[in-house]
């Protein structure tokens, strides 16, 4: 497991939580593993913590404390730091970034690692309609900031399911939507990311009413996320997780082929682009 980033001293509360949670932990004469074990989870991920590749959440830091004697001293630490995304996505934001492939299906919207700028704003305007400019703004750069997951030329491995109706609904206007399919094209032929379309001939399918991703890691077991307005829900439980992938695997058993689906794909950008001249 690597060391904390900075050796020289905290220079960020981030990194004050990680060294004193290392400290903390070695004067009380714990590995990461022992300690990793009384707060039921696996080393590699309290390693993770230490080195300052995940974020010490309260509900962990609750466990921390107590196994540690530190009253609610983590807990605080925890609570005090704010992630630039929504609370109950930034456990999984987290995760995008550790992963080694994601595979996804989404019914409604582009997921957000494929998001372009306007797209990104079109659907943050419609859930924020009073917003302020200033935090559309800000919204919208969190958004694109995660899409920089995808500068890596290989990794994490990526994998798409959509449904038709992703293609077809005009989010921010025919023009935006045809800009949209058309990053995604470029992604697919690229050979950056894979994608399947589940077409509306299909009819009802496995994960018809899901929208879900999975995440596979190089040291840790596969989660699931899955989210609908305003919550998200990250999961683990091994046998929940099966039952994810079965949905997933049923979406995909049902979507066109890679090759027929960016066909489709880049038949709607045409349509869209159409539309968006008339």
């Amino acid at each position: 497991m690597a060391k904390p980033k900075d050796q020289d001293g905290a220079q960020t509360p981030e990194e004050f939580a990680r060294e004193e949670l290392r400290r903390r932990r070695e004067a009380a004469g714990l590995t990461q593993a022992a300690l990793a074990e009384l707060i039921f989870t696996t080393r590699s991920y309290l390693g993770q913590m230490e080195s300052g590749q995940r974020r010490l959440r309260p509900e962990i830091a609750e466990l921390i404390d107590r196994e540690l004697g530190t009253g609610d001293y983590f807990y605080r630490l925890a609570r005090a730091f704010k992630s630039k995304h929504a609370e109950y996505f930034a456990p999984a934001a987290e995760l995008e970034g550790l992963a080694r492939a994601i595979y996804q299906y989404a019914s409604t919207l582009v997921p957000g690692l494929l998001q372009t700028k306007d797209y990104v704003r079109a659907v943050t305007r419609a859930s924020n309609p009073t917003a302020l400019a200033e935090r559309v703004d800000d919204l919208v750069a969190s958004r694109m900031d995660r899409a920089r997951l995808l500068d890596d030329p290989a990794t994490p491995e990526v994998w798409l399911v959509l449904h038709e109706g992703v293609l077809r609904t005009a989010v921010g206007g025919h023009g935006v939507m045809a800009e949209q399919l058309r990053h995604i094209s470029a992604s697919v032929r690229a050979h950056r990311i894979t994608v399947q379309v589940v077409p509306f001939a299909a009819g009802a399918h496995g994960a018809l009413e899901a929208s879900l991703k999975l995440m596979q890691f190089a040291d840790a077991p596969d989660v699931a996320y899955t989210e609908g307005p305003h919550s998200g829900q990250l999961l683990d439980y091994p046998a929940l997780v099966r039952r994810y992938w079965r949905s997933y695997d049923l979406a995909r058993a049902a979507a066109l082929s890679p090759e027929v689906s960016l066909t489709l794909i880049e038949s709607a950008v045409e349509e869209h682009a159409r539309c968006a001249q008339t």
